[in-house]
């Protein structure tokens, strides 16, 4: 790197240029593009992500002209052998994906093989020498010149990548004479970073192409009149029209219409959700059959769609500790071994005088000593990964997360929120004497719907779900502290606690079995509101808890079965609730009545017991468990920008079985780097071995080195199929329920 390497941008520049890079196969090319263009005039900076594609520049000079910058960039990437092109506002991508059967690595790529083939048929059948090494010649220079190019331009940036040793080793060849085997290393090269470049610019444009899902166009509603504007005009506060089958233009709030909406860009839902008034949309999501008017709460470039690509990409470019291990390796490996073939042409040509033989072994050396396989084990298991996380609606902050999820023996859950709904909901119907269920929750829910207070709004929801209708209720009143008064059918219904059911004059039996139920419940943590007549008489009870999520059991039975050894609940709240709960859902221990920071010191004694801890959390109250963990994953965070920035692992959605999805995804990754490291150690190893002793041609180190980047990429990209979520469209009365404030006893 230039010696501007650790400078820091100027005052005075720019707001950074983002291109989009096609062509790169390692980590190489990419330190060859960064230097390249990093040397040009006008740039202050220049950082290239690799797994991402993309080319950040900074702008020199101010008050240059945007088209010059652009235009001397998209130069200095071309002589490098690439090609970049600006992204638009929003992120967004000027120019279209290249079909595969178009990108400009696999036309040279596929000259050089017929050119190759050609010369090799008229070495077999005719003794026209010299038309066979003009063939093999064109095979080098057409088939080649990317490669030779990019060599060039390395050089020029004092750097010695792979384009550089393939070159000299392709020179080396034709000097020697061996001018099919020179052709064959370009052929083979060429074919394999070709396959290497198609592959990874696929898998970056699988998460890009996230960005071009919202549309560029968008209707706003100014004085009931709509007008067709740009969607990246857009402000917050503009009113939008969006119709059926249109995507959303921007995040905002539904102010009017009721349609099904699919999310799954950004929870990785398979099922469209209801939304109505009030509720919250995102730029990008699908709308069904109905037609919403949206107000504006960010801009395009703002919105939860933009972030998430933002994040992905750069969790993308993070370097795992695995890949920090390979690259400090391969940063010592490749000079040993261009030292090693230097010594070995020289000493080896002057002791036995056989300089053809010694050069080229050499040559083969300096094949071996690219160490692209070796590089790319990591990352293209990591971008693969990320990927694929961020499609299932989980999303990965880096590498290091990622790998550490995998490697944690520990799962610690908080509870509320978590492990449960978070949210009061009826548990059950206790009628008393001769009211049934459905007339007990009739005539609660009538008292109830006038309140505000958790737990009425959880009665109105049990109402709705079970389609009870909910008579008028005149003469409302609320009573500080114990509950609610109203007429229903005539009579003066109470509902509240048992304590008001007293002071309206409860007696006898009725009385005895109040404080019965109430007593039980609440040893499990269980609030009762009683039902009745301000004149005493009883009609029931009505149980209401922070009810335990659907399927709990089976997502945590789902973690042990891929590897965690632990599962741990941290709370707030009294032991026996937490046992209760923990008896629930299954796990192995309970921390209880603890304190935000108490949490956090769990945490580090679980660490010392048992090894690496994650932590699964809201975001927001767990900040110091989550800090405290190795890995903290916060859970169902879709909409908050605060708990996406905050998180290592961040669910987009409130859905515990993820947990085991990514702790699978986790060991998955890991297991594939170990495997893709090893192969190419192996690989490398053996054939440096054999190169030495002569038993290695160039074609063949050139196969060996090139197949197993092909290797690795392919095993990489096996992380890419990840099982999604196959859920049901959520009933509106049901997420009327789940939108309940949360119980005032805080976890």
């Amino acid at each position: 790197m230039s010696d501007r390497t650790d400078a820091e941008p100027t005052a005075e520049a720019d707001a950074p240029y983002v291109f989009d890079v096609t062509g790169m196969d390692c980590a190489d090319c990419a330190r060859s593009v960064e230097r390249a263009v990093w040397h040009l005039p006008h740039v202050e900076r220049a950082t290239v992500n690799f797994a991402s594609g993309t080319l950040t520049v900074g702008r020199r000079d101010p008050r240059g002209s945007d088209d010059d910058l652009v235009r001397s960039v998209n130069a200095a990437v071309d002589r490098a052998g690439y090609t970049a092109a600006l992204r638009g506002e929003s992120g967004r991508r000027v120019t279209a994906t290249t079909p595969w059967w178009r990108h400009r690595k696999l036309i040279p790529a596929t000259v050089g093989a017929a050119l190759w083939f050609a010369g090799f048929t008229v070495g077999q059948l005719t003794e026209l020498d010299w038309l066979e090494v003009a063939l093999f010649a064109a095979a080098i220079v057409l088939g080649g010149h990317q490669i030779i190019r990019a060599g060039v331009a390395a050089l020029q940036a004092r750097r010695i990548d792979m384009n550089v040793l393939m070159t000299v080793s392709v020179i080396g060849a034709a000097i020697l004479r061996e001018w099919s085997e020179g052709a064959l290393v370009v052929v083979l090269f060429s074919v394999g970073t070709t396959l290497q470049a198609i592959t990874f610019d696929r898998t970056r444009n699988a998460i890009r192409s996230l960005l071009d899902l919202t549309p560029q166009e968008a209707r706003v509603v100014r004085d009931g009149v709509e007008t067709t504007v740009a969607a990246n005009s857009l402000e917050p506060g503009d009113l939008v029209r969006v119709r059926p089958g249109e995507r959303l233009p921007a995040d905002g709030e539904v102010v009017e219409g009721f349609s099904a909406i699919d999310q799954a860009p950004i929870t990785g839902e398979s099922m469209a959700v209801e939304r109505e008034a009030g509720d919250e949309v995102f730029a990008g999501t699908l709308n069904g059959s109905g037609v919403l008017d949206i107000r504006v709460t960010k801009r395009s470039s703002q919105s939860m769609l933009a972030s998430i690509v933002h994040l992905v990409e750069e969790a993308q470019a993070s370097r795992a500790p695995s890949q920090q291990l390979v690259d400090r390796f391969a940063a010592v490996y490749t000079p040993i071994v261009v030292a090693l073939a230097a010594v070995i042409a020289l000493a080896g040509g002057a002791l036995a005088g056989d300089w053809d033989t010694w050069v080229y072994r050499a040559l083969v050396l300096l094949v071996i000593a690219c160490p692209c396989a070796l590089v790319i084990s990591t990352p293209v298991s990591i971008v693969s990964a990320v990927g694929a996380a961020s499609r299932a609606g989980i999303l990965v902050k880096g590498g290091a997360a990622l790998e550490g999820a995998g490697r944690a023996k520990v799962v610690a859950f908080d509870k509320t929120g978590t492990l449960t709904l978070g949210r009061p909901a009826v548990t059950a119907v206790v009628p008393y004497g001769d009211h049934g269920e459905q007339d007990l929750v009739r005539i609660a829910a009538a008292v109830e719907q006038g309140s505000e207070h958790p737990l009425a709004r959880a009665v109105v929801a049990r109402a709705l779900y079970d389609d009870v209708p909910i008579p008028a209720a005149p003469g409302f009143s609320a009573i500080p502290g114990r509950g609610a008064r109203a007429s229903v059918d005539g009579a003066e219904i109470v509902v509240g606690s048992e304590r008001l059911m007293l002071e309206s004059g409860l007696q006898g039996g009725a009385r005895r079995w109040l404080a019965d139920v109430t007593l039980a419940e609440a040893a499990q943590g269980r609030s009762v509101l009683a039902v009745g007549t301000s004149s005493g008489d009883l009609y029931g009870a009505i149980v209401i808890a922070d009810k335990i999520r659907p399927r709990a059991r089976e997502a945590l039975g789902a973690l042990r079965r891929v590897g965690v050894e632990r599962l741990v609940v941290l709370t707030g709240d009294r032991q026996e609730v937490a046992e209760r709960i923990a008896a629930e859902v299954g796990v192995d221990e309970v921390r209880a009545e603890l304190l935000p920071d108490e949490k956090a010191a769990v945490v580090a004694d679980l660490r010392k017991r048992y090894g690496p801890v994650a932590m699964v959390g809201d975001g927001i109250n767990d900040a110091p468990a989550l800090a405290a963990a190795d890995v903290g994953i916060a859970m169902g965070v879709a909409g908050s920008d605060v708990a996406l920035e905050s998180a290592d692992l961040a669910l987009m959605r409130d859905d515990l079985e993820a947990t085991s999805r990514l702790f699978g995804l986790s060991r998955r990754t890991v297991a594939i780097i170990r495997q893709n490291v090893t192969l190419s150690l192996i690989t490398k190893l053996l054939a440096l071995l054999l190169g030495v002793f002569g038993f290695v041609s160039l074609w063949i180190a050139v196969l060996a080195d090139v197949g197993t980047s092909v290797v690795v990429t392919l095993n990489g990209l096996r992380l890419a199929r990840v099982e999604q979520r196959v859920g049901q469209p959520v009933p509106r009365e049901e997420r009327r329920a789940e939108d309940a404030d949360r119980p005032l006893a805080a976890d």
